[in-house]
């Protein structure tokens, strides 16, 4: 029986640089895809970024992922909230943006941290029972 896992996907190690480089590669490429849908007409700032996380998630890990999601507010802000290239203050509509895009970033991150240790505990033989448990300790 074959084991769950990404599906040929190399994982990452979490904290290496080649996870916060794939990081920065992400957010660049979600920036392209973003760059497109707003010149397309769409008005949804982050909806490029937020699958780009999950998916950085699970195969370089939660402190890629967060840094990913760092970069994007600022990003964001400057290229894709008008006036475009430029910082200005942010109105009530845009500060609400971003508050859930940071809101949904950490759920989805988290998800996919989950679904990352689900994946390892997978790929080791799952878990194995103990020969005693705490409840049948006798003491």
């Amino acid at each position: 029986m074959k084991r769950a896992g990404l599906f040929g996907v190399p994982r990452v190690r979490p904290w290496s640089w080649q996870a916060f480089l794939l990081g920065f590669g992400v957010v660049a490429a979600s920036a392209a895809i973003q760059g497109i849908c707003v010149a397309l007409g769409a008005k949804l700032y982050f909806a490029a970024f937020l699958p780009s996380l999950f998916v950085l998630g699970i195969v370089a890990g939660a402190p890629a992922a967060v840094f990913a999601a760092l970069l994007t507010v600022p990003l964001v802000w400057w290229a894709f909230i008008p006036p475009f290239f430029e910082f200005m203050p942010l109105t009530s509509a845009n500060a609400d943006s971003i508050n859930l895009f940071c809101l949904l970033a950490v759920l989805l991150i988290g998800l996919a941290d989950l679904c990352r240790e689900t994946m390892a505990i997978i790929s080791r033989g799952g878990l194995k029972p103990s020969g005693e448990s705490a409840a049948t300790n006798s003491q």
